[in-house]
């Protein structure tokens, strides 16, 4: 929750494993904090927690829901239609529903928390803000498949892009960091956590991402593959008589991080096990290697590139695995500083080395933030 006029950060909290009991809520407002098993069966529940933490108990800021002004909601695809936030009216649901196929495992738990939420919250304005905003300037030699032509114009399959709120964010921090005008920044911002994208940002917008139709493609993930061989899933359904539906929770869940180490899709836990794990180093330098390969193709994309730019768990926090990305990157002019890089920093910062052709910068993320300006912005109609 934030503040509408300031920004200011007021609380924050996340219910987690909902559905599978016992669900646990984190809560927290300043200094005050609120962490308990709870009973969140559904996300209709788990609303009604988030709504009873922020108004009762330890970590409370507010008397009841008629302080809050407005709502913002993260909503993962927003395909064509949508090329920047809006508020959610009938028509607007209606689309959500229709997007549904493009983003199956998203788009249904987005309005069931956007349904629950107008529910108990009729009189104040919704905002929808989406994931695939930003990545909707992306010219159509980027965002197009080379695959029959009708398969774009009557279904809509092309390249849309995600985390777009992130990349967003830190395109705007990265051109203040550096002084220059939006309109002028050219960037490539790395968001690394336990979904990964890369972006190319030219004078400001977004003109090629890694993320595709789906979140799948692109960078290696905590579970998803990345890139890898299309036909790749005729093989196992054809040679280990894997179903589509198999192959679909193979790429997803079970691959990435998780799938080559065996030990977990979380890097942190990776990163402890690599140290006498084979497997485990060798997961770490596939993630690794595919942000270098990403960053040399969006170097020649753009041409002219101000900043390599680091956010999200990994990005922001593994000083290590940002080294391990950077390896051999000097020649495309990217050289980092090994001490400013492991210095432990937390606010937005430079890390790479003093006549370094381009910069390297780490700039936490804000999704939060973002959203609420937005939100904020639409509902006093501008």
């Amino acid at each position: 929750m934030h503040n509408g006029e300031s920004g200011d950060l007021l609380a924050s909290g996340i219910v987690e494993k909902i559905g599978n009991p016992p669900s646990r809520l984190k809560h927290k407002a300043g200094a005050k904090t609120d962490s308990r098993d709870v009973q969140a069966p559904d996300h209709r529940a788990a609303f009604a927690l988030m709504i009873q933490a922020l108004c009762e108990g330890p970590a409370s800021v507010i008397a009841g829901p008629s302080e809050i002004q407005a709502v913002g909601h993260r909503v993962v695809h927003g395909a064509e239609r949508f090329t920047g936030s809006v508020r959610v009216d009938g028509n607007v649901i209606k689309a959500l529903e229709d997007f549904s196929t493009l983003a199956p495992l998203h788009n249904p738990p987005n309005l069931v928390g956007l349904r629950e939420a107008m529910r108990l919250m009729p009189g104040v304005p919704h905002v929808a803000v989406f994931d695939t905003a930003f990545h909707q300037t992306l010219p159509p030699h980027a965002y197009l498949y080379a695959l029959p032509y009708e398969l774009y114009t009557q279904h809509r399959i092309r390249r849309y892009g995600f985390h777009g709120t992130s990349h967003r964010y830190v395109t705007e921090a990265a051109a203040r960091f550096l002084g220059l005008p939006l309109s002028e920044t050219n960037v490539i911002t790395c968001h690394l956590g336990n979904g990964c994208s890369m972006t190319a940002v030219a004078g400001g917008k977004s003109v090629d991402t890694s993320m595709g139709m789906t979140p799948l493609e692109g960078l290696v993930m905590g579970t998803r593959s990345g890139d890898v061989d299309p036909a790749l899933t005729f093989h196992l359904i054809r040679a280990l008589g894997m179903t589509a539906d198999a192959v679909d929770n193979l790429l997803n869940r079970e691959s990435g991080l998780l799938g080559v180490s065996g030990v977990s899709n979380d890097m942190r836990e990776v990163v402890d096990a690599a140290k006498g794990n084979t497997r485990a180093d060798l997961a770490i330098e596939i993630f690794c290697y595919r942000i270098r390969k990403y960053v040399g193709a969006y170097t020649a994309v753009l041409g002219r590139v101000d900043a390599l730019v680091f956010t999200g768990g990994i990005g922001e926090n593994a000083a290590g695995i940002r080294e391990r990305a950077c390896r051999g990157l000097d020649a495309l002019g990217y050289v980092l500083d090994a001490a400013r890089n492991a210095a432990p920093a937390r606010g937005p910062r430079d890390v790479s080395a003093d006549g370094s052709p381009h910069r390297i910068l780490v700039i936490p993320t804000d999704e939060e933030l973002m959203i609420a300006c937005d939100t904020a912005r639409i509902a006093a109609g501008a």
